[in-house]
């Protein structure tokens, strides 16, 4: 990476008042919370109301960024909202958050990469800004994944939960917070994780099914814990550090024992993993700024340190970044 002109300035978050507890699950579907908290380390997710959508997590975590760092956004100049679950094919969240927070003079675009999503945001971001094509850039990952699951299906309505996050990310040559980044795709794999829509004949789904989510949770598992290991050091090479120069790793809040695994076949440790699943479940795109927003509420992220995130997920696509937190 050539190098950076941009810095995250600001951090919000926002979740849905909702809970459903593993124990709500049993009640849906053929399952335990021991069974569920085992095999994934979900305990709980939030679930969206009947009319709380993707834009509206998203701008509600805007506006917790905002109260929380005093930030105005009359001079943004572009909105990436990362998502799988927008309200409408067209217009995008991110114009529909441009129209709710009025902000004036921004463009907006919407970018699915599914559980990679804020990651390819935010170098999108980085890249934008240190262009010199773009000055203040707010980045979302935000879902309602409750609105495209089959709760009779249990491999897939145990994991995935509704909430979001946001950054800002602003032009700052002096004090850069990315440092290094590495993306990858697997287009072959697609067949493992997908959302039927317009194409439901192509993975041989009846078309009734079209906008349920489906996953093989097992190809999927093969895939991360063998892709993601070799990615995170991939970027660490790449960064010239050592597993030991990262201070917190925050992985896309995926699945514990997924988690488990990068991290022994990455070299990085457990206890320096900051994620979001167990109160929120899998969040996709809004995963990782769930869990850096709760890394730094509670105090565990400060200014100064080292952070390696990665996200991977739905295409089968993965992309991570080395980040200096300066906020």
């Amino acid at each position: 990476m050539s190098r950076s002109a941009a810095r995250i300035t600001a951090i919000g978050s926002y979740v849905p008042e909702k809970r459903l507890t593993n124990l709500d699950l049993e009640q849906l579907v053929e399952t335990n919370d021991e069974w569920i908290l085992q095999r994934t380390g979900i305990r709980e997710r939030r679930i969206a109301g009947e009319h709380e959508f993707t834009s509206d997590i998203s701008v509600s975590a805007v506006q917790d960024l905002a109260e929380r760092y005093g930030k105005s956004f009359d001079d943004v100049d572009l909105i990436i909202a990362c998502t799988m679950t927008p309200d409408f094919k067209t217009p995008s969240v991110a114009a529909m958050v441009q129209a709710k927070l009025n902000i004036p003079n921004a463009g907006a675009i919407d970018l699915n990469a599914a559980c990679a999503g804020f990651s390819y945001g935010l170098q999108m971001a980085n890249g934008l800004i240190t262009s010199g094509l773009h000055k203040k850039i707010l980045v979302i990952g935000a879902e309602t994944f409750s609105k495209i699951l089959d709760y009779g299906d249990r491999s897939t309505c145990i994991l995935f939960g509704d909430g979001g996050g946001a950054v800002l990310v602003e032009h700052d040559a002096d004090n850069p917070s990315f440092v290094e980044s590495h993306m990858g795709t697997n287009g072959a794999l697609a067949n493992n994780l997908y959302c039927t829509d317009l194409a439901g004949e192509m993975f041989g789904e009846d078309l009734a099914a079209r906008n349920v989510v489906w996953q093989n949770g097992r190809e999927v598992y093969k895939w991360a814990v063998n892709t993601v290991p070799k990615g995170v050091n991939a970027l660490m090479e790449k960064a010239g550090v050592a597993p030991s120069d990262v201070d917190w790793f925050v992985p896309h809040s995926a699945n514990l024992r997924i988690i488990e695994s990068i991290c022994t076949r990455s070299g990085l440790s457990l206890d320096k993993t900051v994620y979001s699943l167990e109160y929120y479940g899998n969040t996709s795109a809004g995963s990782i700024p769930l869990s850096l927003a709760e890394g730094v509420k509670d105090g565990r992220i400060k200014a100064g340190d080292q952070l390696l995130l990665y996200g991977f997920g739905g295409g089968l696509t993965h992309a991570g970044m080395l980040v200096k937190w300066s906020i």
